[in-house]
Order: C-alpha cells, then sequence, then structure tokens
C-alpha cells in the first residue's frame, strides 16, 4: 500500500510530563482529578521553561467525570498556571482519553487553527463519583419542587431503605453488561494465551519498570506533586513492585473467572490516580523559540472493533493499519509503547499481529505483520506496573517513545492502546 501523506504543517512533541502515579485510595485519596492535571500542566510550563501566555489550547481528556468540575480542562488549566484568556476543553473516549486529545491537539497545529497546545488528561478514581440508584435521583429530583410540609412528609414516607443504597459505577460494558475483565478472559481463550504467558509478561513489566526507577528513567518524564496542608513533595510512583516473580504471580487465584480463570490481581493493571501532559508546537514555533524540533507526529489512527469479540484487539488493528498507510514493517520501529491494560491482552495483541489467519479474515491482507521484538517493546514497565491513570495513560506513553527515542537514538516510534467500547489507538513519532 503506498504511504498516506498527513497533510497540513508540520507537528512536533517538544516536551511531556506526568505527575508520580499512585494506586487509588492512597497519596491522591483526598484530591480531585484537575488538582493532579494542574499540576502537571504546571510542571511542565516549568520543565520547559515557557512562558504560559503562549499556550493557545489546553486540552485534556478524563474518564471518571466529576460533574462540579464538568469541564476538568478548563480548571486544569486555570490552576495550573494557564491565563484565563486561553481556551480550553475536555474529551473522553475511555483509556485512550489523552490520545484523543493529544490527536485534537495536533490536527489544531496541522491545519493553523493554533500554534502551541497543552494535550494530555488526568484522573482520580479515588475521587469516583458514587450516586443513589435511578429511582431515587428521580424522586429528589422531583423534591425541588415540594413546598408544604404535607409534601415534604408524603415524601419521606415515599423513601424506601434501596433508595439509600450507594450506586457504584461499574468498570463494564453498558453494550454488553460484561466487565473488561470478563472480556478479555474471553478473548484471551480464542487466542490460546496461557496462564504462564500472562505472568511472564506482568513479572516483566514490574521488574523493567523498578529498573527503570533505579537508574532514574522514570524521574526524568515526573513532576514532584505537592498539595496543602502538608505540601511533602510525591516524587515516585508507588505502584511497581521490583521483587514480582512468576512463581509469587502463579499463587493468584482468579479474580474474574474463579474457576476457569487467567487473569489475577497481579497481571492485570489497578486502579490509579495521576495526570500527564504533552508539548505539542508547529515546526515553525518551536523554532522561533528555540525549542528542539526533531520529534515529528508522523501519522495516527482510530480504530473502532467489535465489542462482543474484539474489546481490547485496537493495539494490533491500529498497528495493521498505520503499517499499511504508511509502507512499513515492524522492522522499522526501533520504539515500541503499547498500554498494556493486562497481560493477556497484550499477548493476545502480539498473537493477533503475528497471524496469517487475523491479518487475512480481519484486516483483509495476504500476509501478517510478524513478530515484535521484545527488545524494543515496553522495556521501561507499562501499565500492569506503572498504573493506568484512565484519561492520562495516552500522554504518558508519547512522553516515554519521544523520551527513548532521544535515548537510543532511534528513528521511529510506535504506540498503541485499546480502550472500552472495543476501540483503539495508533500514533507514530519521528525521530528527524
Amino acid at each position: 500500500m503506498a504511504k498516506q501523506s498527513y497533510v497540513g504543517r508540520k507537528v512536533v512533541v517538544v516536551d511531556g510530563t506526568r505527575t508520580p502515579f499512585l494506586k487509588s485510595g492512597t497519596g491522591y485519596r483526598d484530591l480531585m482529578a484537575y488538582q493532579l492535571g494542574a499540576v502537571a500542566i504546571s510542571g511542565l510550563l516549568k520543565k520547559a521553561s515557557l512562558d504560559a501566555a503562549q499556550v493557545e489550547q489546553v486540552i485534556m481528556g478524563t474518564v471518571v467525570h466529576n460533574i462540579v468540575t464538568s469541564n476538568v480542562a478548563r480548571e486544569c488549566a486555570l490552576t495550573g498556571g494557564i491565563p484565563f484568556t486561553t481556551p480550553a476543553h475536555t474529551v473522553s473516549q475511555a483509556c485512550i482519553s489523552a490520545n484523543q486529545a493529544i490527536a485534537q491537539g495536533a490536527d489544531l497545529i496541522r491545519l493553523g487553527h493554533a500554534d502551541l497546545v497543552v494535550a494530555g488528561g488526568t484522573d482520580c478514581v479515588s475521587d469516583i463519583p458514587i450516586g443513589f440508584p435511578k429511582k431515587m435521583r428521580t424522586k429528589l429530583f422531583a423534591s425541588q419542587k415540594i413546598r408544604s410540609t404535607g409534601e415534604w412528609l408524603k415524601f419521606v414516607l415515599s423513601l424506601r431503605p434501596a433508595d439509600f443504597k450507594p450506586e457504584v459505577p461499574q468498570i463494564a460494558e453498558y453494550s454488553t453488561g460484561r466487565t473488561m475483565g470478563q472480556d478479555c478472559e474471553l478473548m484471551g481463550t480464542r487466542f490460546g494465551v496461557t496462564r504462564e504467558e500472562q505472568d511472564e509478561f506482568a513479572a516483566r513489566s514490574h521488574q523493567l519498570a523498578a529498573k527503570a526507577a533505579e537508574e532514574g528513567i522514570l524521574a526524568r518524564e515526573i513532576t514532584a506533586a505537592e498539595f496543602p496542608p502538608s505540601f511533602k513533595a510525591i516524587k515516585e510512583d508507588n505502584t511497581y513492585r521490583g521483587d514480582t516473580t512468576v512463581e509469587k504471580l502463579a499463587k493468584l487465584r482468579p479474580a474474574f473467572d474463579k474457576k476457569n480463570g487467567t487473569i489475577t490481581a497481579g497481571n492485570a493493571s489497578f486502579l490509579t490516580d495521576g495526570a500527564a501532559v504533552v508539548l505539542l508546537m508547529s515546526e515553525e514555533k518551536a523554532k522561533a523559540l528555540g525549542y528542539d524540533t526533531s520529534i515529528q507526529i508522523r501519522d495516527y489512527v482510530f480504530t473502532g472493533q467489535d465489542p462482543n469479540e474484539e474489546l481490547l484487539l485496537g493495539p494490533a488493528y491500529a498497528t495493521y493499519k498505520l503499517l499499511q498507510r504508511q509502507n512499513l514493517t515492524l522492522k522499522d520501529l526501533e520504539v515500541i509503547e503499547f498500554h498494556e491494560a493486562f497481560a493477556s491482552q497484550i499477548v493476545t495483541n502480539l498473537k493477533a499481529l503475528n497471524s496469517d489467519q487475523f491479518a487475512k479474515e480481519k484486516m483483509g491482507l495476504t500476509a501478517k505483520a510478524g513478530e515484535i521484538n521484545m527488545d524494543k517493546f515496553n522495556i521501561h514497565g507499562g501499565s500492569l506496573s506503572l498504573g493506568h491513570p484512565f484519561g492520562a495513560t495516552g500522554a504518558r506513553l508519547v512522553t516515554t517513545a519521544m523520551n527513548r527515542l532521544k535515548r537510543e537514538n532511534g528513528k521511529l516510534a510506535l504506540l498503541a492502546a485499546c480502550a472500552a467500547g472495543a476501540h483503539g489507538h495508533g500514533m507514530i513519532l519521528e525521530k528527524v
């Protein structure tokens, strides 16, 4: 397939940063998502020595919405030091929300609507909105019209104990009713993914993340977070476990299919709080301001799959499409970063890329993409170990891929992710 040009002005990724990622219910348990996003934005401005007045747009992704901060991007921007004259908007596409924010920012620049955009995402699952059942919400809404004491008494007497039962949002597909873990079990079974393969990959992720932290690689991507009343700096993730082994993981019980399942708490990602952002500029603007213009967004795609059978196959679909669009092969890529929702999901996507049957039946191709060189793949850990703040992971992937291209003197980087709703995303960064 001939190379398809990504028309418009060249877009460069100048820099990126993130807060430390923390397990939900720990260090950020008393905070809101906008506060984490503000730390990431202010940290990016400081890291890049950028005058906030230069920022023309702020775009943030989020998944766990709080009605109090319905446009969380605006609150992140204002609290993070961006002038009120700079517009900000929020996007949401499940686990690829930050990817969508970055893609929109890149398109604004490419089409000439902006020269400098801050894009990323934030989520604080510790602050997940917990509501009442629908019946109770209906009663409460109707109660706004109550005026007399008699009407109030009638309203109170109409309430039942079940009306007060908290309704915690479930991480499940609305269209199928299944959780992501249940779908991943089914998908893994179809692709013949074993428990051993999953535990081996999960152990690898944790060990590589711990190694990257020890070598100071993660610290270069992190902005320390400080919040009142203590203002004690949080400088590191509390997510990865360097002592993780296949033997330890093998002792854990299945989490979703209790009888025959292979997915456990140890080979699945966990609820995480955090934020991440990147700095996008037109090549001309970056040069004028004296920034490095070597990392450019070459192309990106978004995909949709069958939520009944292919919920987490987005990375495979996106990779196939990008390779076709750009007339590339896996061997042309020096850096590969995939979002790790589950170890089973990763192994399944790797098998799909190396499957002639998948390439033919699902992609209409005559040959598979091939086997990925694991020496290029998620070499500093991934979501299984670093954590996965739903709305922020995409910006972490871009930042990590950008830094790896520079550090490893590579030419091309591929990043890809799956998302609820059976969506996928892929992006190619090029070092020029």
